[in-house]
């Protein structure tokens, strides 16, 4: 019950002091109040940052797996593109020996014109892909039907359309029906999807008009294509073995030996955001050091203005020894001055931290709109604060505790 009493008649007379100095102490934790502020806003726009780039991922599908023909640096002179192309055999033979994929589709790519009466566009996104694609890639179909396996081994002229196609040829409403022009072949709409919109750090650009046909109809227009393959993992988590066994199957098929480069490559966003969630955690870590700095200064505020404190009160220290106060009352009462003053400026600092995180919310089209400050960062900043308080008023509060009572009363 003493200690306690002590302890808030020492807080108290803490508090006294600084408002006695009020513009001192407001100057003195200063640095204290940029660190904690610095701290807060920093992890808060850090995390808020992180959760925009994931979701970002996320839009493009954490399960997905590109494996596209890829020439080894330096290498020119010894594959040629009809060596590293894949092909339909391939493609086969990848989703027959990786257990780890739920689905495999090959992509032929073509850049072609597309035609609806009068409205001709030379260069249209046209994809030859088989069914599976729709289970890969998920977008919705809006009208009609998605591509079927009859479209597929029938070879039929079928094909989907993207709903940002409609406007910009003319087509109906429902445009399930009607038929386009496609390379100067007949086509018949069988249904609409979605337009999907990627992101610009993935490459996206403005939504355009896309066409898709069965693949095995886009072989017929194209006898030699080229083509990579989109694959669907049964969970994000089996993308090393899903890796693992199409690098194990494409390299005994390509002939390739032991010290031979891969002829191919193999990603996924899997693969991306464990990248991206290192260089968060070490970006974290930089400007966790960078804060550190300026708490440091802050402490060295607080020492040199508490040392300012014990030679201004020196004959109060030296009067309360004189009547019976012991060294360690002496010690504790600088020391929680010291701490009380950076609790203050840690206050502060959360408050401003927090208006600055506010205001990067509600900044518009803001990347950070879902920034927020974890409550480990409150208690860091607070933990950090009173630490420095202890550190760094230690010194001066040992110094006060030690002064000889009859030098102190003497001390003008």
């Amino acid at each position: 019950m003493i200690v306690f009493r002590v302890m808030f008649q020492t807080v108290f007379l803490a508090l006294g002091q600084i408002w006695a100095n009020k513009v001192r102490a407001l100057l003195t934790t200063l640095g204290i109040v940029i660190g904690v502020a610095a701290v807060i806003s920093t992890v808060a726009a850090t995390d808020g940052l992180q959760k925009f780039v994931l979701k970002e991922f996320a839009s493009v599908g954490a399960s997905k797996v590109w494996i596209f023909p890829r020439m080894p640096p330096g290498q020119r002179d010894r594959f040629s593109w009809r060596q590293i192309r894949m092909t339909t055999r391939e493609v086969d033979g990848i989703m027959e020996r990786s257990p780890s994929l739920a689905s495999l589709t090959p992509v032929m790519e073509m850049s072609t014109s597309v035609q609806f009466g009068q409205v001709i566009k030379s260069v249209v996104s046209v994809q030859a892909v088989r069914p599976s694609w729709h289970e890969i890639e998920e977008r919705s179909v809006l009208q009609g039907r998605p591509l079927s396996n009859i479209d597929e081994e029938q070879r039929l002229q079928v094909c989907l359309v993207n709903d940002k196609a409609i406007g910009e040829f003319g087509l109906d409403s429902s445009c399930v029906g009607q038929r386009i022009l496609v390379g100067g072949r007949a086509f018949t709409i069988v249904g609409v999807i979605e337009t999907k919109t990627v992101s610009p750090m993935f490459g996206g650009d403005e939504a355009k008009s896309e066409v898709f046909i069965p693949f095995r109809t886009g072989e017929m227009l194209r006898p030699e294509p080229r083509m990579y393959a989109i694959a669907k993992t049964k969970s994000p988590e089996l993308y090393e073995d899903a890796k693992a066994e199409v690098e194990f199957y494409l390299r005994k098929s390509r002939n390739l030996r032991p010290g031979d480069p891969n002829t191919f490559g193999v990603e996924a966003i899997e693969q991306i955001i464990t990248q991206f969630k290192k260089l968060a955690a070490g970006l974290s870590v930089f400007l966790a050091g960078i804060v550190a700095i300026s708490l440091l200064v802050g402490g060295i505020g607080i020492m040199n203005i508490m040392l300012v404190s014990v030679s201004e009160r020196t004959r109060e220290i030296g009067l309360r020894k004189a009547v019976g106060a012991n060294p360690g009352v002496i010690l504790t009462q600088f020391l929680v001055e010291a701490v009380t003053l950076c609790l203050i400026g840690g206050a502060i600092g959360l408050g401003i931290g927090q208006g600055l995180v506010l205001a990067l919310k509600l900044m518009p089209k803001s990347p950070l709109a879902e920034a927020q400050v974890p409550m480990w960062a409150v208690v860091l900043s607070v933990g950090f604060s009173a630490a420095t308080g202890l550190l760094f008023g230690m010194f001066p509060a040992v110094k006060a505790a030690r002064l000889d009572p009859i030098e102190a009363l003497r001390h003008e």
